[in-house]
């Protein structure tokens, strides 16, 4: 191999915290203060293109420095390598990492550390779009099929969706993929809005912000539920009353509930037309889903952002446990692990609505959902990709909603790419927000 073959020449991490429970910005039944953040990693290369590769999994305050130690024990896997080799085969470090015999102890394949390595295959996947100088939603809605289905571990997954299924979807959604995207880039991919519904908002706030959203052209509202029942009964009449018929409300009882009190507090709300009760109890627990869904329809069941793995996605589908499809971006083990999580909801015929309240997860979601439209399921009908909207000014290529609709990326990668002052800014403890805010503090208990 030639010496100036381009490579990995650091793996460099950051701690980056936002201090959103102070408004209570995404506060919810499980979790009331929330410090949007992310344990965020950068790929410097030595490529005359001067390209990086930027991923980050998403926390919510504490504990985001054990899941940026997390990413930084993946270093040695990652440093070094060739470019050229890593970018046609992002499925080899995928592998490696996911395989490696001592990190597969702290899993296998959930937790922080497979978090770890969602975020690091996801820099390699932003880089690699970079350098092909597409969106990773094209780069990925032109691939070679079979070179897609190379990308996935179908390992415990055979018998559910084998290789040669997932070929045949993929060559399948072909036919007529270059008319989707001439629609996709005109008209863009339909959102829904979970920014009226957080828990910690009065109702004065949730009615205003709720009837701005159905101005702004979202047809799909969600809230939070679950802390106290005549509170949520209250919120959704309210709701409901600012939003009238015809828009749809989702609620998120984000894993609050027992089984039983899933099913009773589901039905206690169900005169305002639910669409969805989203994670209504354990993500772990599949048979749990599958009672609810049961007792509650025509309320669809949703769930998936806590889901570690493909493999916890298989049983849900295989159980009939759930009517939509929650993928995360970050949550499991990067666009590798979403492909085959995007392919087995095909296969079931189960629609996918990603997961996307936490800071980045839109911009990173959005390629995911277009891809499937695209390349995989071939329609938006009945889906949609979650919008928040705080946070988007600290990206460089930030999403952009028109019409309730997210507008089809154009700069080349994943949209991950942070604005460096805002990294500099807000790296925790010691960047400039968090400093002074130290200081703050101190002054006031002195």
């Amino acid at each position: 191999m030639s010496p100036t073959t381009a490579r990995v020449t650091a793996v460099d991490t950051y701690d980056i915290r936002f201090p959103t429970s102070r408004e209570l910005d995404g506060s919810d039944a499980m979790n009331p203060d929330p410090d949007y953040s992310a344990a965020y990693v950068v790929l410097r290369t030595d490529a005359a293109d001067g390209h990086e590769g930027h991923g980050f999994t998403f926390t919510i305050g504490r504990g985001n420095d054990v899941q940026v130690a997390a990413i930084r024990a993946l270093r040695d896997q990652v440093w070094g390598r060739p470019l050229d080799e890593l970018c046609a085969d992002p499925g080899t470090l995928y592998r490696d990492l996911t395989g490696d015999s001592q990190l597969r102890w702290l899993g296998p394949e959930k937790g922080v550390m497979h978090m770890a390595i969602g975020a690091v295959v996801n820099a390699v996947w932003d880089l690699a779009a970079k350098r092909a100088g597409k969106p990773l939603w094209r780069f990925l809605a032109d691939a070679e099929p079979a070179w897609l289905v190379s990308q996935i571990d179908f390992r415990h997954l055979t018998d559910a969706l084998t290789p040669a299924e997932a070929l045949d979807l993929l060559e399948r959604g072909r036919a007529g993929a270059g008319e989707r995207r001439a629609l996709l880039e005109r008209h863009g991919y339909p959102a829904y809005t979970t920014s009226p519904g957080w828990l910690g908002y009065d109702d004065a706030k949730l009615t205003r912000l709720a009837r701005e959203a159905v101005a702004d052209g979202f047809r799909q509202i969600k809230l939070k539920v679950g802390a106290d029942l005549d509170d949520d009964i209250r919120r959704c009449r309210a709701a409901r009353a600012a939003v009238g018929p015809d828009i749809r409300i989702a609620v998120d009882a984000n894993q609050r509930w027992d089984v039983p009190d899933a099913i009773r507090w589901t039905g206690a709300l169900a005169e305002f037309d639910p669409y969805w009760i989203e994670e209504p109890t354990s993500p772990d627990d599949v048979l749990g889903h599958a009672a609810i869904r049961a007792a509650v329809a025509p309320v669809k069941v949703a769930t998936g952002e806590h889901a570690h793995n493909r493999v916890v996605f298989k049983q849900l589908l295989q159980a009939g446990a759930v009517d939509v499809v929650q993928l995360d971006a970050a949550r499991v083990g990067g666009v590798n692990e979403n492909l085959a999580v995007l392919l087995l909801a095909a296969r079931f015929g189960v629609p996918v609505c990603p997961h996307a309240g936490g800071v980045g997860l839109c911009e990173l979601v959005q390629h995911l959902a277009m891809f499937d439209y695209v390349a995989v399921s071939g329609t938006t009908e009945n889906r949609v990709i979650e919008y928040v909207d705080h946070l988007h000014d600290h990206f460089l290529d930030p999403v952009v909603i028109r019409d309730g609709h997210y507008t089809a990326p154009t700069a080349p990668g994943f949209s991950a790419a942070m604005r460096p002052e805002s990294i500099a800014r807000h790296t925790y403890p010691d960047g400039a927000f968090w400093a002074a805010d130290l200081d703050d503090r101190k002054g006031h208990t002195t």
